[in-house]
């Protein structure tokens, strides 16, 4: 596998720039978009620890700043879902139309409220979303458009982070779509504990794998 080249890119629709990091194997298969939780951006060190996994398996990585630094400082717009799946759905746009990557399956890859973000985007947009995997995710924030996702959805929860258990195992149900619920025991919200990252990038990288392939 070669190594992935990881570049910095800009993404822009009217007067609206976001920051990314793509990451893309040369025999790349399908491309993942991050989905941070609140107060996170393309810097996060879990979900590029998961990124880089995920370039070894060769699958293209797009780590991305929903939204701007001003907007990052205001509570309302971090906790603003449809906002958020806005901003996937023109980081969708971007991946489908850019020389790089318009020939990949793309997934979404949640972390906390990112994860509702990136359910409610599948939904709304599910043309060319081959897979969804949610990490310490908040699905009940996309709660509405569950029943609609098609995309293959890995629910991925620390079996410590008790309340989100019990939101993820609600969510699973309305999904109609192919799931998937994996509890990762003494792992709690943050998948701090040793060996627990380490897990999910597995199960991740094994999901995206089985689901994500090329256009044709």
């Amino acid at each position: 596998m070669t190594a992935a080249r990881e570049q910095a890119v800009q993404l822009s629709r009217d007067s609206l720039i976001l920051e990314g990091v793509l990451g893309r194997p040369a025999d790349a298969r399908g491309a993942v978009i991050f989905a941070h939780g609140s107060g996170s951006g393309r810097f996060s060190p879990r979900n590029t620890f998961v990124a880089r996994h995920l370039q070894q398996q060769g699958l293209a990585t797009l780590l991305l700043d929903l939204l701007t630094p001003d907007e990052a400082d205001d509570r309302r717009k971090v906790f603003d879902i449809d906002l958020l799946a806005d901003r996937l759905l023109m980081a969708k746009s971007w991946l489908e139309h850019e020389a790089r990557t318009k020939q990949l399956g793309l997934g979404y890859f949640g972390a906390s409220t990112g994860a509702g973000a990136a359910l409610q985007a599948a939904a709304r947009d599910p043309a060319n979303i081959q897979a969804v995997v949610s990490r310490g995710g908040r699905p009940d924030l996309a709660e509405p458009y569950l029943p609609s996702v098609t995309a293959p959805t890995l629910l991925i929860v620390g079996g410590w982070d008790e309340p989100v258990i019990e939101m993820n195992q609600s969510a699973y149900e309305l999904l109609t779509c192919e799931k998937k619920l994996i509890i990762v025991p003494g792992a709690t919200h943050l998948f701090e504990e040793p060996g627990t990252l380490e897990r999910v990038a597995d199960e991740a990288g094994q999901w995206f794998v089985r689901h994500l392939h090329p256009l044709r």
